[in-house]
């Protein structure tokens, strides 16, 4: 059987995200699961979280709830896990649609940063992408990412883990006239996608979905 690994940024299982690739990949390929901040105590994640400048991450902990990161004491960890993960697999995901240019594998491994960056070339090379984003300080790195690509991008914020409307950042999407949108975090869900095609009526990538179908191509 084949095993893929599955890495978070914040702490593993991430129950709210593993059902989308088991549902894709089906029950031919075991999934691990492991998380950068895993072997770190409550004290050690509040010394982990972005000072004023730093480049902000968000993700899950085992509690359910968020927390920031800053992505420069996020790499190390992110390596450190890595590293044993690949023990046990034969390929990984970066559950995280920011850019990791710095990690080192031994083994294939799925940037979703990528994989967007690339299907969206692939289908448009020019006009306006909307990009909906989790955090509003991440607006200027993330458009970094995505000025490898041939479109223009617009953003708009909401929250996969706090209660946002989605509905609405989809309609002020449209409204600036952009062809497509990308849910662009890893923690978007299907019900936030059907929220936002519903308002928009616009064609929509989930990040998640994606990246497992790619994966499920490539690992099977």
């Amino acid at each position: 059987m084949k095993k893929l690994g599955i890495l978070t940024i914040g702490q593993s299982p991430r129950n709210d995200v593993t059902p989308t690739f088991r549902s894709i990949l089906g029950d031919s390929i075991k999934i691990i699961e492991r998380g950068a901040l895993d072997s770190l105590t409550d004290s050690e994640i509040e010394g982990i979280k972005p000072a004023e400048g730093d480049q902000t991450y968000i993700s899950l902990l085992k509690t359910g709830k968020s927390t920031k990161i800053s992505k420069a004491k996020l790499i190390p960890l992110l390596q450190a896990e890595l590293i044993e993960l690949e023990k046990e697999v034969d390929v990984t995901i970066i559950l995280c649609t920011g850019d990791f240019p710095s990690i080192k594998s031994a083994k294939p491994i799925f940037y979703p940063d990528r994989v967007l960056v690339n299907v969206i070339d692939a289908v448009l090379n020019k006009g306006k992408i909307g990009l909906v984003i989790p955090l509003s300080e991440q607006k200027e790195s993330l458009l970094k990412k995505w000025s490898k690509s041939k479109c223009n991008f617009v953003t708009e914020v909401a929250s996969p883990y706090e209660k946002s409307d989605f509905k609405q950042a989809a309609i002020h999407l449209k409204n600036q006239g952009v062809e497509a949108i990308v849910l662009d975090c890893m923690g978007y869900n299907e019900s936030h996608k059907m929220d936002v095609v519903k308002a928009s009526g616009l064609p929509t990538l989930l990040s998640r979905s994606l990246v497992a179908r790619v994966a499920k191509e490539y690992i099977t």
